[in-house]
This record gives structure tokens, C-alpha cells and sequence, in this order.
């Protein structure tokens, strides 16, 4: 098999002042790199861009170190080994690892995964099967543990995350609610079987979100922030639990959001509502939870009661503008880059 000449990459090449433009990033093309004994040349299938990703481009303090400038955009990513160096894996097998925006990638064989394309399709490692889908079976389960009749809303709901926080919650007895940006947006949140679905767009969303909660509000999965929270927060019944997996609403923000200070009257609401709100990233139950999730959730999608939705862009050079996309509520399901066939 002869291998690629060149590998293309994206890089880092300025650190974004509230939103990115395309003039952060950097396509580059260097070698293809040359794998040691114990590691993998990939062919990258596969990207996945997430929210997190905002934040890595920054300096600011954060749960990982920023990406440095000059230095490829990470991301997780499915690929084919085209060249094995460890006698575990063998050319043709395909592979998750976090190898990032480019082409071709070196990896460590003791930090991959293999995949089996015939159990699932290999992009849901990325999604439903993949840490989205660990992110809300772990944060939902562990955090706001969700009591049958109990009201479980979520917001940013079509997101791979949000939908299937939804969806685990009516599996387990609970209503969903499900918030959401649009229409086409709201009707998919039906189609999918929640109870209620809430445009935070409509000017009358605060009213629609009242009337889908009569009862209050129990567990609120919270991906997003900023006016959605502001309109979740009297809605918490005593004892609510706020599992807090992102705040994307947040994430381009130069300064203090205006207005008065909120801390407070928010302080004030977690203690006579006796409120727990917890954030977390999905790493940490890794250890104890990911075999349970991976037993789970695929059973869950082989007998229907979980559904997926992806958004599958063609071509790495179209990543910065999908990611920008992203965080301005574009994508409709999973985003993914498709690089190689």
C-alpha cells in the first residue's frame, strides 16, 4: 500500500476575540508523519467539532490547557490505520482516537480504541456511542438523577447531547422538555418523543416553558446559559438537581454579561430552594460508568427507544465554518466533518 505524501491540517493561528472568524485558524500542509514501534499512522474518516472546543482556544483558566498557537485544533476523530507499529492492531482497522483537524495522524496505540464497523455505523463513536452520548447517560444519571413522573428539561435538545438527555429521561420514566432554537428545531423534539417542546427564539418563550412545566421544574440539564437560565431559574422545584455541562451562550463573551449582578439572587434560590447544581465533565465517570453506557445506549438504539440525528459536512477545509456555525446554533444533530471517505 503506498502511502499519502502530504498531510493537511488546521491549526490555531490567532486566539478569537469573542466570536471566531476564519482568520483563526490556519490550513496547513507538512509531511505525513512517521509512526514509532507501539503506534498508529491513521487516515482521518471522520471529525467531530463540539462546543468544548471553544474553550481551548483561549487562554483563559479552564478544566484543559488552551491549544497553543501554531498547533493543530484538537478534536476526537475516527480513522483507519493505514500503517500499524504495534502488533494489536493491523492495517485496515478502524479506529477512535483524538488526533484533531487534519488529514493524517500519529497516535499511541494504548490510546485508541477499535472499532467494529459491522456493530454500529463508526461515526456514532463520535455521537450517540461516543462522549456526547456518555456526556448526558453520566450526567444525567449520576447528577440529576431522574425519578419516574419527575420533569427533566434540557436545553439546547437537538444537540447530540441534549437529544438524548430527553430521550434516557422518558426511558426512565420521567417527562422531557426540550429547548430548543426554531421551529423545525421544536417539531424534531416531538418526533423524538418529548413531552413538551419550547423555542427560546419565540418572544413568548418564558410563557410556552411555564405551561410545558405546570409542576416545576426538577432536573435541568443545562448546555447553554445565559437568558435560557435566567428563565429556567424561578421554574426549579425545592430539591431540583442542575447538572451543568456547558454554558454555550457564554462561550464568545468579552466581558461580564450586562445588567445587574445575579450572583445574589442566584445564591439565594440554591439555598431556600435547597438547589444542587453540579458541574462536571464527562471524564470523570468514565472508570465506573463507560462499559454500563456502552451496553445501554446500544441496546437502546437497537430497540428504537433512542433515536439520533447527524450533520455531516463534506471536507476538512469546511471545519472553521462549521465550528463558527456551531456555536451560533446552526447545526442541526451531531456535527461532523467527513474528511476521507
Amino acid at each position: 500500500m503506498s502511502l499519502p505524501a502530504e498531510n493537511t491540517r488546521i491549526a490555531l493561528a490567532a486566539r478569537p476575540d469573542g466570536e471566531p472568524t476564519p482568520s483563526d485558524f490556519r490550513v496547513e500542509t507538512v509531511p505525513i508523519p512517521v509512526p514509532a514501534e507501539g503506534e498508529l499512522l491513521l487516515e482521518i474518516l471522520y471529525l467531530s467539532l463540539d462546543p468544548y472546543m471553544r474553550g481551548r482556544m483561549s487562554e483563559a483558566e479552564s478544566y484543559a490547557d488552551p491549544i497553543a498557537l501554531g498547533d493543530v485544533m484538537v478534536g476526537g476523530t475516527v480513522g483507519r490505520v493505514i500503517e500499524s507499529k504495534d502488533p494489536s492492531f493491523a492495517n485496515g482497522d478502524v479506529v477512535l482516537s483524538f488526533s484533531g483537524w487534519q488529514t493524517h495522524a500519529v497516535a499511541d496505540a494504548r490510546h485508541v480504541r477499535k472499532l467494529d464497523p459491522h456493530a454500529a455505523p463508526v461515526q456514532t463513536s463520535l455521537g450517540v456511542l461516543g462522549m456526547p452520548g456518555f456526556t448526558a447517560y453520566a450526567g444525567l444519571l449520576e447528577i440529576g438523577r431522574p425519578e419516574r413522573g419527575e420533569t427533566v428539561v434540557v436545553a439546547a435538545a437537538t444537540g447530540p447531547v441534549g437529544s438524548a438527555v430527553g430521550q434516557i429521561a422518558k426511558i426512565r420514566g420521567a417527562r422531557a422538555v426540550g429547548i430548543a432554537g426554531g421551529p423545525d428545531k421544536v417539531a424534531h423534539l416531538r418526533e423524538l418523543g418529548f413531552d413538551a417542546a419550547v423555542d427560546h427564539r419565540d418572544p413568548d418563550f418564558a410563557a410556552q416553558l411555564n405551561a410545558a412545566c405546570p409542576d416545576g421544574i426538577d432536573v435541568y440539564f443545562e448546555n447553554v446559559g445565559g437568558k435560557v437560565w435566567d428563565t429556567v431559574l424561578p421554574l426549579l422545584n425545592t430539591y431540583a438537581r442542575v447538572p451543568v455541562c456547558g454554558l454555550i451562550a457564554n462561550y464568545n463573551l468579552t466581558s461580564a454579561p450586562e445588567g445587574p449582578d445575579r450572583a445574589p439572587a442566584l445564591m439565594s434560590r440554591i439555598l431556600t430552594k435547597s438547589l444542587t447544581v453540579r458541574g462536571f465533565i464527562q471524564s470523570e465517570f468514565v472508570k465506573d460508568q463507560f462499559v454500563h453506557f456502552l451496553a445501554d445506549m446500544s441496546g437502546w438504539i437497537a430497540d428504537g427507544r433512542v433515536r439520533y440525528r447527524e450533520d455531516v459536512v463534506d471536507g476538512l477545509e469546511n471545519a472553521p465554518d462549521a465550528f463558527i456555525g456551531l456555536l451560533k446554533g446552526q447545526n442541526f444533530g451531531k456535527l461532523l466533518i467527513k474528511v476521507a471517505q
